[in-house]
């Protein structure tokens, strides 16, 4: 695993970033964890927050999938939500599902405690050589 994936910076800290390793069909699992400043007027995870989980998802998961000389950045990120998220621990499921020589893509849920996607994404990523 690459050095951004134990290292985690501020952003990653912030959100409570726990890389937790991969699943049986090979999925990168990812904890977060939802403070209640986090929250919005009707006491749920606020979209940015969620948004900034599937961002660093699927980013961590890409790392995964490289070399120790690269690194990627995202393009875009196509989010949905899905259901109200509430405070506490919130797991991330990402895998890649295209990659080029310059360009992934990766796909990414966040669960609730229960088990219930509140929200996916899809990332368009560029890969660069790490400076």
């Amino acid at each position: 695993m690459n050095d951004p994936a134990t290292h985690l910076p501020p952003g990653a800290q912030l959100l409570g970033r726990e890389w937790l390793g991969f699943d049986e069909s090979g999925r990168a699992l990812i904890r977060f964890q939802a403070q209640a400043a986090f929250t919005n007027r009707h006491g749920t995870i606020q979209g940015g927050f969620l948004a900034a989980m599937l961002d660093s998802a699927t980013g961590i998961c890409a790392l995964a999938a490289l070399g120790p000389d690269q690194t990627v950045v995202t393009r875009s990120l196509d989010t949905r939500f899905l259901k109200p998220a509430a405070v506490g621990a919130i797991i991330a499921r990402a895998r890649v599902v295209e990659r080029t020589e310059r360009d992934m893509v990766v796909q990414a849920e966040l669960a609730d405690a229960d088990g219930v996607i509140v929200a996916d994404a899809t990332a368009q990523l560029r890969v660069l050589a790490k400076k």
